[in-house]
This record gives C-alpha cells, structure tokens and sequence, in this order.
C-alpha cells in the first residue's frame, strides 16, 4: 500500500513505496530509462523509470509526458547522495490526469514582457518558485520579530478619505456618494493605534499612482508599518537594525537552498548583524559633493546618490536628519536644529535603495496645528488625528519597511517585478 506524501517528505519514507501528487518539470531518455524530474510545489525529486522493470503500460505513460503533465507517480524511495534533495523515486506506477500540448514557457530563453505576460506559468520556474519561498520566509520572519517583542497586529483601512500627503500619487474611487482614495500608507492609523495598544505594527497592500518605471517601484505593494509609543528616534534605530538582522539571519538559516538557486552570493548577507552605520544627511551631502556629484543641500536624494552612500558601507546604512523642507509634516525637529528632523532612511547594500524611512513623530499639539495650516491639510478630514495630540499625548516613534524592495535585496534580482507573484506596474495590469 503507498503512503500519500509530498517530496519534501520523502526523507522519512525511505525504502516505502509512496504516491505523490506532481507535474513534470522536465524529461531525459536513456535507452530504456527515463529521468523524470518532478515537482509538486513543495520540492523536486527525480523519478527513474526503468523498462525492464515496470508493466508496459507504465513505461508507455512514461514516454508520452510532456513538460507541466500533471500526475500520481507511484515509486519507492531511495537514497541519493548526488541529488539535490538526497533522495530519488523508483518509479512502478504512473496515473496521467493531464498531458499538456505546447507548453509556452519552454527551456529556451524568452523575453521580459513574454514572460510577465505569461506570469501566471513563470511562477513555476524553479528560480521564481524559490524567489516566493523567501519572500514567505520573510513575512514570516517578520511576524516572528514582532510578535515575540510585545508587538500587536493591527490592519489600517484601505479606503481612506483623503491623505495628509496629497492625493496626487492616490488611487480614486467612490465610497458610495463620497471621494476616497487608495491607501499609500497605513502609518497614521498606527498611530492611533499605538496610543491604544503601546507597540503596534501592520502589514498589508498599499498602492501608490506614482509613473515610474523603475527598477524599485510598483503601483502595488506591501508594507510593514510599526509604531511606537514611548520611543524616541534612537531607540527606533535599534529597534530596525535589529528588525532587518533578525529578517537576513532567518532566511540565511532556512533557505540555503533558494539562495542557491538563485545564485546569491550568500557571503554579503552573513554581514547583515547589527548594529549597522550612521551617518547625518550633512555628512551624506559632504560625501557626495567630495566624489563628483552635483547635489546642493537641501535637496533629496536620488538612486544614484542612494548608491553611491550605500556602496561605502558592506551593512545597510542610516541616514539621519534629512532637512526638514523635504521630509513629511508629521517629523519632529530636532529641538536643538529645528531646520532638519528626527528621521532616517535604512539604504540597503548592493545598489537597492532606501527599504526602511522613519521618523519620531510630532507630539507637540500646537506644532502639529501650524503643521496642518502650513502645508494647507484637511483638518475636517483628519481632525482624529489631531485628537491624538490633544487627548494623552506622548513622544512616539515609527517605520515603514517595503517588503518587495527587501525581498529583491535578499534575493539579488535585478528588478522588484520578480517579487511579488502578479506585479503591477505602470503599464502592466495583466495577468
């Protein structure tokens, strides 16, 4: 009788006859052998049929399956070594359930826009399974991080009726009669939220209606956001170099064989301990100014300026004390140099920009009021949010990490598309 298993469970069926769910990730004949290599999702096995040894009609099933068949493939299992998962299936029996015909993704070399037209079957390409087996690594990781230190999950809406930051780069609908927006940031929901339940963090979609076609942007995508009550842009700092440690440390621990497989050179993120370097947005200025670039104070910085910082350094880097002229209404000044503010962005090695921003928030009422006045904000809109300084107010802290940008970091892609399962870019909707 054959036990029911997936191939990430056959190490404990060694030398049992076991059935196993898969399709066929790719076929090779030897005379009268042949190699299956299949996949059911959760690992790949090699399944040898041999034709002396099994009925006809199984050795016929054999040879007429072609890539991405779907079938139960009956065999025993055995040790290994040169395979990659240790084991191999003798197979006796094969059921079909479906032969597929042309098969559009062959092992030939294909184009971007052929595969992301066709994203829907790249996801089963060993490179893209092993990219979103990381990526679960990572939200778990995360989830692990926060719930263990006295963190609360808390969802933020979707829907939001304006945004404290402009609508200009928002999604519109209707919420029935009224305007509302897509959300771009659940931060401001958190906070309230912290001011209930002290450390809070969320995790979900935002969308944001920014035309770029970059490497490091989607239309879509998903933020870890925590707050902090009590917390001040020191202890935030620690608390993210910890964060992003914790996040490289797990996946180098539990996807060795994904990293392989994407070819990451695993030796720069075994540097990814805390603590990790900082340096001010002067000094950052000063720097860039020294190798070439022509960037005045007071003004943001870009990709290139991003990398060139991030390529002196071989851990993530903090910069701090952004001017407060380019930074959002909600950052506290400095009290000793009120024209920069408490807040930092965590650069990424290797070219991969900012994947952290943060800040201590405002936590003065008044200065929060003239906040709202200056930069011409919906107090009818947000007056909650002004209600949180008024009623128990106290010095709190906050970040938000993009997942996507984290994940094309660890993973060492080239582009954020291959990140998340159906991406959504500027003119790419579909599938």
């Amino acid at each position: 009788m054959a036990v029911q298993c997936m191939i990430r469970e056959v190490g404990a069926h060694a030398g049992e006859t076991v059935r196993i769910g898969c399709w066929l990730h790719n076929v090779r004949s030897s005379g009268k052998i042949v190699f299956l290599q299949l996949r059911d999702g959760s690992g790949y096995i090699q399944g040898v049929v041999v034709k002396s040894e099994v009925p006809e009609e199984v050795w016929t099933a054999a040879k007429s399956l072609t890539q991405e068949s779907s079938l139960y493939a009956t065999g025993v299992v055995r040790e290994e070594p040169r395979s990659q998962s240790g084991y191999e299936l003798t197979v006796t029996g094969i059921e079909i359930i479906q032969i597929t015909q042309d098969y559009p993704i062959t092992p030939k070399e294909h184009g971007v826009d052929f595969l992301m037209d066709h994203r829907h079957l790249w996801l089963r390409s060993p490179k893209q399974r092993a990219v979103l087996i990381i990526r679960a690594e990572i939200i778990r990781a995360v989830q692990e991080f926060f719930d263990t230190r006295g963190f609360k999950l808390v969802d933020p809406p979707i829907l939001t009726p304006s945004s404290c930051e402009g609508t200009t780069e928002l999604f519109h609908t209707k919420y029935f009669d009224e305007d509302a927006f897509l959300t771009q940031s659940g931060q401001l929901y958190m906070e309230a939220a912290a001011m209930a339940l002290g450390r809070v963090y969320s995790f979900g979609p935002t969308f944001r209606a920014e035309k770029s076609k970059t490497r490091r942007h989607l239309i879509e995508f998903w933020m870890i956001e925590p707050e902090m009550a009590f917390v001040d842009l020191d202890e935030s700092l620690r608390i993210q170099e910890q964060f992003v440690s914790h996040v490289v440390q797990t996946v180098l621990a539990n996807c060795r064989k994904e990293l392989e497989v994407l070819e990451r050179d695993i030796s720069k993120l075994e540097k990814i301990t805390a603590p990790f370097p900082r340096i001010t947005y002067d000094d950052a200025i000063k720097f860039l100014q020294e190798h070439g670039h022509d960037i005045p104070w007071g003004e943001d910085f870009g990709a290139p300026h991003e990398t060139a910082i991030a390529e002196s350094f071989d851990k993530p880097v903090f910069i701090t004390h952004y001017p407060t002229s380019i930074k959002a209404f909600y950052m506290k000044p400095d009290p000793n140099r009120p024209e920069v503010v408490l807040c930092a962005d965590m650069i990424a090695p290797e070219g991969y920009g900012e994947i952290i921003g943060g800040s201590q928030r405002i936590d003065d009422p008044e200065l929060l009021e003239s906040r709202f006045t200056e930069h011409e904000l919906s107090r009818e809109a947000y007056q909650w949010y002004l209600d949180l300084r008024k009623y128990g107010t106290v010095p709190h802290s906050g970040f938000g990490l993009g997942l996507e940008r984290t994940v094309a970091w660890i993973c060492g892609l080239d582009h954020v598309r291959e990140t998340i399962p159906f991406p959504r870019l500027l003119y790419r909707l579909y599938p």
